[in-house]
Parts: structure tokens; C-alpha cells; sequence
């Protein structure tokens, strides 16, 4: 035993990342005294630039919007009171099929042995109880989702053993409330269903009988809404700040997980990511 704290560590794509899919377990756990450590794989600078201006227009600098959400990430951390900051820095890779995949020094682009090797030294100083990243698919299909979920797994793989490893998943139940309400909230497209999005709406996430663990962050629905609006250069895409707080906390309050690695023998399905290790 030692008398370091038990740690979670997150390892996501892109500032903002943090905020919604785990922005609720990072203020939970941070609020019961565990070490919080983020990692964040890239700089961002594929998002909106002042103005909304958007990646490859004229005006769009991504060296200028790395370093805008540098300063909205750390903004975040505070309100999720996340107690270590470690970013990789690797370039923006864009969404999928953008020219900004195949850019030198993308991150999309960068040996997952290389990244990999990086996060391995993250892991061995701080030795998490628990690491959270994404599934093979990136949750749905963004390059540089999916390459944090290899380099995570490579990672875990050289370093020492973690004792429990999750990739964030939604239900299926809530795939379908979340495109009712982005329909009630008038996002540009949604009016009325289209029965293709509605059915690649339908393949995110996981039939709810396959999720194993099921955390209540209901408590810190307004920390996580905080923390989103920390990003607000990039506002414009994220539909959940038009709910307000009551409304977003209804639909967000719990975050959802597939554990993909345990050695405590904790019975599934599972409200606490630390379950059998406290």
C-alpha cells in the first residue's frame, strides 16, 4: 500500500472533450478526494476561430485557436477542479476525411507507439486506479478519438498494471431522448427526423444491457455545463449549452461506461468507477 491518493485519469482528443463525455466523473470524484489527471492528445486548432470563422476559410488561424482553447481548457479544468493538466500538443487531425488527416505532425498521422510511449511515462508518475478513454471507434468515428483510444491501450500495455480501465459509451435509450431534444431545441437540420441520421444515431453508443457501469453526476450537472461554457469560442457547435442548466442536467446526469479492464472482481453492472478499490 502507499499513501498516494486514488487517481483517475481521462485521456481525451481535443479541449472540450473533458466536459462532456466525463465532466461529470471528473467533478465527482474530484469532489470526494480523489486525484483528477487529464490528458488532452491535441491543440484544438481545427475548432472555430473568433467569429465562428471555421477551419480552412480564410481567417482561420490554428496556431492562434490552439492557443484560445489552451486558455478555455485550463478555465475548464478549474471549474471541474481537475488536479493535473498534461497535454500531448499534437496537431488538430480535423473530423474524418478532412485534409488536416494527412498533415505531418497530425496527430491522426503520429505512430501509436510514439504516442503511446508519451502517455506510458504519464501513467507510470501518476499510477492511476482508473484510466477512462474512448472505444475503438472514437465513440462516432473521429480520427483523433480513435487514435486516443489506440495509443491508450498500447500504453497501458508497456506501462504497470492499471487496475480498472473504461471506455465511454452511451445508452442507446439516451441516444434516442438526446435526438428528441435536439429536435425540441431547434438545431439547424433536426426540425424533423431524418431517417438516416436517426438510424446512425441509433448504432452510437450500446443497447443498455451492455453498458457495465452507470455513474450518477446529477450533483455536478452545473459544474459540467459550467465547464463546457468555459469553451466558448467553439459555442456555436455545442448544442447542450442551449438547454440550460436544469434542462442539460435531466438529460446528462449520468455518465456511462464499458469496462474493458478490471483485477478488483467488482460485480457489474457498477454505479462507481472506484468500486472495489475503496
Amino acid at each position: 500500500m502507499t499513501d498516494r491518493p486514488l487517481t483517475l485519469m481521462a485521456v481525451h482528443a481535443h479541449p472540450d472533450d473533458e466536459a462532456t463525455g466525463t465532466g461529470g466523473v471528473l467533478a465527482r470524484y474530484a469532489a470526494e478526494g480523489m486525484r483528477t489527471v487529464l490528458v488532452t492528445c491535441t491543440d484544438g486548432g481545427c475548432g472555430d476561430g473568433p467569429g465562428g470563422v471555421k477551419p480552412g476559410d480564410p481567417g482561420h488561424d490554428p496556431a492562434a485557436v490552439a492557443l484560445m482553447r489552451r486558455g478555455e481548457l485550463e478555465a475548464s479544468c478549474e471549474v471541474l477542479k481537475i488536479s493535473h493538466l498534461e497535454t500531448l500538443d499534437y496537431a488538430d487531425s480535423g473530423m474524418m476525411g478532412w485534409p488536416t488527416n494527412d498533415a505531418p505532425g497530425s496527430f491522426w498521422q503520429t505512430p501509436v507507439e510514439e504516442g503511446a510511449a508519451r502517455l506510458a511515462e504519464l501513467l507510470r508518475r501518476y499510477q492511476p486506479d482508473v484510466v477512462v478513454t474512448y472505444d475503438e471507434n472514437g465513440f462516432y468515428g473521429h480520427p483523433d478519438h480513435i487514435q486516443a483510444n489506440r495509443i491508450t491501450m498500447a500504453a497501458l500495455a508497456m506501462a504497470e498494471p492499471t487496475p480498472k480501465v473504461y471506455w465511454t459509451t452511451a445508452p442507446r435509450s439516451m441516444m434516442q431522448r438526446f435526438g428528441e431534444t435536439m429536435r425540441e431545441f431547434g438545431v439547424e437540420g433536426q426540425e424533423e427526423p431524418d431517417p438516416a441520421e436517426t438510424a446512425a444515431m441509433a448504432e452510437i453508443g450500446l443497447p443498455d444491457e451492455e453498458i457495465t457501469t452507470w455513474v450518477d453526476t446529477s450533483a455536478f450537472g452545473g459544474q459540467k455545463f459550467d465547464a463546457l461554457a468555459a469553451h466558448a469560442s467553439q459555442g456555436e457547435n455545442i448544442f447542450f449549452l442551449r438547454m440550460g442548466k436544469e434542462r442539460f442536467t435531466e438529460l446528462m446526469g449520468v455518465e456511462t461506461f464499458v469496462r474493458v479492464q478490471d483485477t478488483t472482481g467488482a460485480a457489474t453492472p457498477e454505479s462507481d468507477l472506484f468500486a472495489g478499490l475503496r
